[in-house]
Order: C-alpha cells, then structure tokens, then sequence
C-alpha cells in the first residue's frame, strides 16, 4: 500500500520536474510513510525516501515506516533537512504550499543553497481515491458514530444541556474504539440551530425544540461525520414540515451523487429544491465534502467546486440545512461511497423523524 503511494506520488513529482519533495503535513506523513506523530519531516525523491525525526520518534518511525531511511535529528529538524537534501544531491526541490509556515519556508530557503526551492505543490489530490484499507477504516468510525446515535436517542431528554448530550456522544464512540472526536461536537438546540457550527453549550434542552447534533469519530487516524436532528418533546407542524423539506433535499442529494457528475451540479440541484420551498437565503454552506484522514477534503460539493467529475472510490457527505435565525433549524448528513453503480450512503441511523418524548 505504502509503496504504491509512493509510486503515484513519485510520478506525481516527475511530471513537474522536481528531484525531491519536503513533506510537513502531518495527514501526508502518515499517508506516504504510514508513520503517526509530529515533529518530522518527510524528503522524497526517484529513489530515496527518507524520515527525519528526533529521539522520541526513532523506534516509533523505524516500527511504522519500514520503507523510509530514518535519520535523526539533534540539533534542528530543518537544519537536518537542509543536510540531507545537499548530501543527496538534488536541486530543485518542492514543498507543500498549503502547510510548510512561512517563518519555516523562509529558514529552510537560506539553508538550501544552490538549490531552488519555489515549487509549491497540493498532495491532496493523490488521496481522492480511497483505498480498500482506507475504506474499511472509515467505515469502522461511521458505524462507531451510528452506534453513539442510536445511543444518545435514549439519553436525550427535556433538562439535559448541550454539553452533557456532546460529552455522552463522544464518551460512547471513545468506548467504541474512537481515538478522539473527528472535530468539536456540534449541538445546538432551540433558537441555537440557526447556528450551523453551533458548538455544545451550557444551554438546556427545553420541550418542544430541535436538537442538531453534527459529530464524528476517528478510527485509525480515518474520519467520520453525520449530522442528525431530533424533536426532543412534542413537535408541532413547522417542526414537521421543515424536517420533510430538509429530508427531502437530503434525499435527493445522494439520488444524484453519481459517477461522471460535477460537484456543482449536486449542489446546485438540492440549492435550487430549498429555494423552491421558499429557504433560498437559509442555506449559507456548501453542500458536502470528503473526508478521510481529514474531516475536510477534496472534492467538494459547492457553488465553487472544483470537481468536473465524481468518479469511484471517492467519498462525499451529503448535508443540506435550512436555518432560520430566532427560530431554529437542521441539518441531516451522511457519508456516501461513490460506485459504479452509484451513490451508497455509508452511515445507517435512521433520517425518518423522531420525536423524543
């Protein structure tokens, strides 16, 4: 697995002409090297793939990375970089434009002489597709974050704050084998779920209100996300009704995610159902992202994505809202797999309308 990234990356590099790569992305460290942790650097070249760490890491890298010459550093991870690339020979080198800090672009320049070092590339394009091993990793921390769903239906009631609905959801997917929430907890109750990121708070959860709670677990570094919403006490018709719109844009979202479509015209499919129904100025975000060692990536669906066409092996979420501001609103989401045959939602909790009563 590790050497077939390799190789791709290694094309990858060839078709633009660099002899080497400097790899800082933590999410890439793990990815073209299979090493988890900070502090490190990666250098990457036709025919060397070297590990820069310190003393803390050595055995960890040399266990994790068996491809990778590990070396080590004492007196600074750059100036070892820097070291490194002179010793190979290489001159033209890249970097990581979206995650080498400037300050350290800028140290890194003044000791790479002779070398050119202006190359900034975006690796993020070489993790679209996802792998068998990937997907099994996702899929374990999707039905970790289904079973904390079916949990916290119980749990929730009339009294019970924000907070403790976000601690009982996270403390069951850590139970479950969730190394850490895929990201803060999302819930918000009331008036509270105009708020599409609205973070849990002290607030508590009164009769008659929608709860939105948006979350994720980690599993083996491999992320998920579903957003759900429930009436906790008596709904009444608004509640109904707009739940019915959402669930049906929703619905409709994942008909479409198809191999071969763009992911502007997804977005743009489900943007114009909602404001059919009248919520043109109710739904502010993108419609999904993928996801995997991040809970953000490529491709997207969006006014502005970037992405002519949704091909296998990719995944997207899928997560229309309507929020209307001191009066409430929700969300519904699910990570879908794109095959041949089409899209196939990844996460099983129920999206039927539930009233906890």
């Amino acid at each position: 697995m590790i050497s077939e990234r390799l190789a791709h990356l290694r094309a990858f590099l060839a078709e633009r002409a660099v002899d080497a790569i400097v790899i800082n992305k933590e999410v890439n460290l793990h990815y073209f090297s299979g090493f988890r942790g900070d502090d490190t650097l990666l250098l990457v070249a036709k025919d060397q793939a070297i590990l820069i760490t310190d003393f803390r890491y050595t055995e960890q890298a040399a266990a994790q990375a068996p491809l990778f010459e590990i070396v080590e550093q004492q007196q600074g991870l750059l100036k070892k970089t820097a070291e490194c690339i002179q010793k190979a020979g290489w001159k033209k080198i890249a970097f990581e434009g979206n995650a080498l800090f400037y300050d350290d672009y800028s140290k890194l320049s003044a000791l790479l002489t002779g070398c050119s070092f202006q190359t900034a590339l975006n690796l993020s394009p070489l993790r679209v597709i996802k792998e068998d091993e990937e997907l099994e990793c996702i899929q374990k921390a999707v039905a970790i974050s289904d079973a904390a769903f079916e949990d916290i239906v119980q749990f929730i009631r009339p009294g019970k704050s924000e907070n403790e609905v976000a601690a009982r959801l996270e403390t069951v997917m850590r139970s479950l084998g969730s190394e850490r929430p895929a990201f803060t907890t999302i819930v918000a109750s009331g008036v509270r779920g105009s708020l599409p990121h609205g973070i849990a708070t002290e607030k508590l959860i009164v009769d008659g209100e929608f709860v939105t709670m948006d979350y994720g677990a980690v599993y083996k570094g491999y992320h998920s996300d579903i957003t759900r919403t429930v009436c906790v006490g008596h709904a009444d018709a608004s509640h109904r009704a707009l739940y019915d719109t959402v669930l049906q844009a929703q619905l409709l979202g994942v008909k479409l995610v198809q191999p071969g479509v763009s992911g502007k015209s997804v977005d743009k499919a489900v943007r114009d159902q909602l404001s059919a129904a009248g919520y043109e100025k109710n739904f502010g975000h993108g419609l999904g992202h993928s996801l995997g060692l991040e809970i953000h990536e490529e491709p997207r669906l969006s006014p502005s994505s970037t992405c002519e066409s949704l091909a296998p092996g990719m995944l997207i979420t899928v997560e229309p809202g309507v929020y209307l501001p001191g009066w409430g609103g929700l969300r519904i989401e699910d990570t879908v797999l794109i095959t041949a045959a089409g899209g196939v939602p990844l996460t099983r909790s129920s999206k039927q309308f539930i009233e906890i009563l």
